[in-house]
């Protein structure tokens, strides 16, 4: 009976070690596969999918994780340029390259361009809208941005907190 239970044990602790060495990595943990920062994408990716065969991947943000109630995550970053994500983001990722990205955009002055491909070289993040690109250091994308505030949330809290009567002052000085 002794020896029957010690089997049953081992039987269920090795069900447990094979389930977590299978669990699936997060779409951020994915991209590090390929040599990408996790800061490409916003917090509140809920599902992906990569075909290792093919490297074409889709990634679906959180519809609420926007703060607005929109579909759409949307953020300025250092007040110059204001990125664009759609809930569905598709392309093919290889080492170092994500090539025909399709649910990412960027406000170049007032037009809005989609982000074509992304390449990494070396300690740089080259951006292409097709007509154009721009490098950024990868130490830009360490960090995921949040929907609606991108990496500054601590002001957007710290404003919510002081009160609508800090805010609208705020706003006066603005103008």
């Amino acid at each position: 009976m002794l020896a029957h239970r010690f089997l049953l044990l081992i039987a269920v602790a090795a069900a447990a070690a094979s389930g977590i060495a299978s669990a699936k990595p997060t779409a951020y943990e994915a991209l590090a596969d390929y040599d990408f920062p996790p800061g490409i994408l916003p917090k509140g990716v809920v599902a992906y999918t990569v075909d290792n065969a093919t490297g074409a991947f889709t990634a679906t943000l959180d519809a609420s994780a926007s703060g607005a109630g929109s579909s759409i995550c949307e953020f300025s970053i250092e007040g110059s340029y204001s990125l664009r994500y759609q809930t569905k983001i598709t392309g093919k990722i290889s080492p170092d390259h994500l090539t025909d990205l399709q649910g990412v955009s960027v406000k170049v002055l007032f037009f809005w361009l989609n982000i074509v491909e992304v390449t990494r070289h070396g300690d740089n993040l080259e951006f292409s809208v097709g007509i154009a690109a721009a490098d950024f250091g990868i130490d830009n994308f360490l960090e995921c941005p949040t929907c609606g505030c991108g990496f500054d949330c601590n002001d957007l809290l710290m404003l919510q907190k002081a009160g609508a009567a800090t805010a609208r002052l705020r706003l006066r000085g603005a103008f």
